[in-house]
C-alpha cells in the first residue's frame, strides 16, 4: 500500500491520471491476497502487482478503459486451466479485482483521503480504509467507502452498516492485514489497515542478531539494532539497520518508542542481559517478544519474570525459545526460522507446509 500511495502522490503533484486495481475478493488459492494492489499511470507505467500472468494483463488492459471513461469496474477471474494454463497462473481459486480512476479510488465522503493515508502509512495515527461491496450471486459491486481512523475518527458512512464496520475496522487495525468480513448474506467489506513499516528491534548485534538484521530489511521491517558494545553496535557492520543504538539494552528498550508494531527480538550475550532485556521487552506493547536460547534457560527465566510480578499474560505470551524448527544452526538459518515465526505471527500463518497431502495427490492422481 505504501508504495501505492507515494507513487499516487507523485502522479497528482504532476497532474497526471492514474487508476488503482484492488484485490477486494478470493476464494481457493489464488497468486495474491485481498488489499494487493497495482496502479496504472495514463503513461503506461506500473507499481505494484496482482499476482502476474494473463489475469494482472486483462487488469491493466482494463485499467486503460477505466482511464478513458472514468467508469469503475469490479470483474471477477477464475484462476482455471482454460484462463491461464500458459502462465502458470492455474491456481483453482478465484480473484475479485475492483478497478477505480484515481479521483475516486481514494475518496469517502467527496473527500480526498490520499494526505491521511499517506501520513498513516509515515508514521502518523493507522487508519482503515473500509469498502462496503453488495453481493449478488458471484457478482460483486462497491457500495460505499469510509476512513477510520484508531482514534476514532470516522470519514463518510456506509449507512446502516456504519457501526459494525467500524468496530471491524478497529479489530483490523489490531491485526495490522487486509481482510474481507461478512455483514449479511448480501453486504461483504473490505477492510484495508494502513500504517506505518512495522519494526524489527534486535536487542543484541551478535552474529544471530547481524544476521537476523539483515534478513528483516528484506521483508521491509524498520531495522532497529541495540548493543552496549561499541565493536559491535556499528554502523559499517551493520549497514542494513535503519537505526544502530549503542547503549544500556534494558534503558534503550524502556527509551525507545515501542508500539503495537514492533517486533522484539532478544538475543544477547548471557543469560542474565537476556533475563534483564526480556522483562524490559515484556512490559512493553510490541506486538511479538522473542528470546534466542534453550529450553533450559528459558524456563529460568520465565521463573524469574513471574518472581518479579510481571503480568501472567505477558510472559505466556513470550516466544521462546523462538523461530520454528527448521533444523539449520548458522546464524543465518536460525534468522530466518526467526524471521519465519515472526511473519506467520504478522499475518496470521499457520507455518505448516503448503505440500499437498498423500491423500489429496492420490485423489488427483486417481481423477486424472
Amino acid at each position: 500500500m505504501r508504495e501505492i500511495l507515494e507513487r499516487a502522490a507523485k502522479l497528482r503533484a504532476e497532474g497526471r491520471a492514474f487508476a488503482i486495481a484492488t484485490v477486494v475478493r478470493t476464494t481457493g488459492s489464488t497468486p495474491q491476497v485481498v488489499g494487493a494492489k497495482l496502479l496504472a499511470d495514463d503513461l503506461g507505467r506500473l507499481v505494484g502487482t496482482l499476482g502476474g500472468g494473463c489475469v494482472e494483463a486483462d487488469a491493466v488492459d482494463e485499467a486503460r478503459r477505466v482511464l478513458e471513461t472514468g467508469e469503475a469496474s469490479l470483474r471477477d477471474y477464475e484462476l482455471t486451466e482454460d484462463l491461464a494454463f500458459d502462465t502458470g497462473l492455474v491456481c483453482g481459486g478465484t480473484m475479485w479485482i475492483a478497478i477505480e480512476h484515481g479521483r475516486a479510488a481514494l475518496r469517502a465522503a467527496q473527500r480526498d483521503l490520499l494526505d491521511d493515508l499517506l501520513t498513516a502509512s509515515r508514521g502518523g495515527t493507522p487508519v482503515a480504509l473500509v469498502t462496503l461491496l453488495s453481493r449478488r450471486g458471484r457478482e460483486y459491486a462497491a457500495a460505499g467507502r469510509m476512513l477510520v481512523e484508531s482514534a476514532g475518527t470516522v470519514t463518510g458512512s456506509l449507512g446502516r452498516f456504519d457501526a459494525p464496520a467500524v468496530a471491524l475496522a478497529h479489530e483490523t487495525l489490531a491485526r495490522g492485514t487486509a481482510r474481507v468480513a461478512r455483514l449479511d448474506d448480501e453486504h461483504e467489506v473490505l477492510l484495508e489497515p494502513v500504517t506505518s513499516r512495522p519494526t524489527l528491534l534486535q536487542i543484541g548485534a551478535g552474529h544471530v542478531g547481524a544476521a537476523v538484521a539483515r534478513m528483516a530489511r528484506l521483508l521491509d521491517f524498520r531495522v532497529v539494532v541495540v548493543d552496549d558494545r561499541p565493536e559491535f553496535a556499528d554502523r559499517e557492520r551493520l549497514p542494513e539497520a535503519d537505526e544502530v543504538v549503542c547503549a544500556d539494552m534494558v534503558r534503550a528498550i524502556e527509551e525507545l518508542p515501542i508500539a503495537w508494531n514492533t517486533f522484539v527480538v532478544v538475543a544477547t550475550r548471557g543469560h542474565k542481559m537476556d533475563a534483564h532485556a526480556l522483562r524490559a521487552a515484556a512490559r512493553t506493547p510490541a506486538r511479538y517478544v522473542g528470546l534466542v536460547g534453550s529450553k533450559r534457560k528459558t524456563i529460568l527465566i520465565e521463573r524469574m519474570l513471574r518472581e518479579e510480578g510481571v503480568p501472567e499474560e505477558r510472559i505466556r505470551a513470550v516466544h521462546a525459545p523462538i523461530g520454528l524448527d527448521l533444523g539449520g544452526r548458522t546464524p543465518a538459518e536460525i534468522a530466518l526460522a526467526i524471521l519465519a515465526e515472526i511473519e506467520a505471527e504478522r499475518y496470521g500463518g499457520s507455518a505448516k507446509p503448503l505440500r499437498l497431502s498423500p491423500q489429496i495427490f492420490d485423489r488427483s492422481v486417481a481423477g486424472s
